[in-house]
């Protein structure tokens, strides 16, 4: 299945992306829809850089913006690194900074790539292929049975977390669990029969992607940087897909607007929020039209949340 760019015209609506600007596509995938799109605003004049981990969607993107006139730097590496991947081309401030945390659907449909809990491949939900972080396999098969439970609740909001861990723990100490069809099976049997909204093992497979990809941890060391080389009137804009991330990123982008994040009943603000910014799209994020929902069920939780430096 080949990836659709979500919330595509509300990213350019509220991104707008202008002749002769600096933009950064922090998440590149392909390259087939949200750089297209911004390359094609930003004309000769304008220049786009493109940042992923993956070797291979640094190939394809490179292949597909050839096409346009607008200057493209793509350079492989993590989004949590940008003030440094931006210094390596000679660029300290832009114009637009887009994250689109989703894993596109060529990475999901990949069988290699163990996302799927369908694909009878390894378990592994590495984005960088040549990572030597720890594996979602090395996660499940090395993990304590509390460490592993801590983790499906922290990052998957399993609620049957510490049930499942002890499924997990009882089922490798007959041989390691190593697909991703075994362990969705182990998931399903722990659940209660009936029908479910969305698979009995998505938050689990979400909770080792999230842990393997240190997918939190890296969005709070991109989230400061970004802000950092927006120029003034420059826009951020972040697209989440989970309620970790859609939380984080809107605490980070209240305070930046100069609203206070203190717990209710503070009695002086210690959160440090200053007004440095305007947040776009209100207070409440935007999401896909019903339309798109229907035309894309995967779209159906992201969010779009953009905030524009205003000094």
């Amino acid at each position: 299945m080949r990836h659709i760019p979500f919330l595509l015209a509300e990213v350019l609506e509220f991104m707008n992306p202008s002749p002769g600007e600096c933009f950064v596509d922090c998440t590149l995938g392909a390259g087939a829809g949200h750089s297209q799109a911004i390359a094609r605003a930003l004309g000769t004049q304008g220049r786009l850089v493109g940042i992923d981990l993956d070797s291979g969607a640094i190939q394809s993107a490179r292949e597909i913006l050839k096409s346009f006139n607008t200057p493209v730097h793509l350079k492989r590496g993590n989004f949590a690194d940008i003030q440094t991947i931006l210094a390596s081309v000679g660029i300290h401030e832009a114009d637009g900074i887009l994250a689109d945390l989703g894993f596109s659907s060529d990475q999901m449909d990949q069988d290699s790539r163990g996302f799927s809990f369908a694909s009878e491949a390894k378990l592994d939900m590495r984005l960088d292929p040549d990572s030597q972080d720890p594996s979602a396999l090395d996660l499940l098969n090395t993990l304590e049975e509390s460490q592993l439970a801590d983790l499906f609740w922290k990052y998957g909001e399993e609620r049957l977390s510490r049930r499942i861990a002890r499924a997990v723990v009882r089922e490798r100490e007959q041989g390691r669990i190593t697909t991703c069809t075994e362990l969705a099976s182990l998931v399903e049997k722990v659940y209660p029969r009936g029908p479910h909204r969305i698979h009995p093992s998505t938050r689990v497979f979400m909770a080792l992607r999230i842990a393997v990809n240190h997918e939190l941890e890296n969005l709070e060391r991109f989230l400061p940087q970004a802000l950092s080389l927006l120029r003034i009137s420059g826009r951020l804009g972040v697209i989440t897909y989970h309620s970790m991330e859609a939380a984080l990123v809107k605490r980070f982008f209240r305070r930046f607007a100069g609203q206070c994040i203190c717990p209710p009943g503070m009695p002086v603000c210690g959160c440090g929020a200053i007004e440095q910014g305007q947040i776009l799209t209100g207070s409440k994020a935007i999401v896909p039209s019903a339309s798109e929902k229907d035309r894309n069920p995967r779209s159906r939780s992201a969010q779009l949340r953009v905030i524009r430096k205003i000094r």
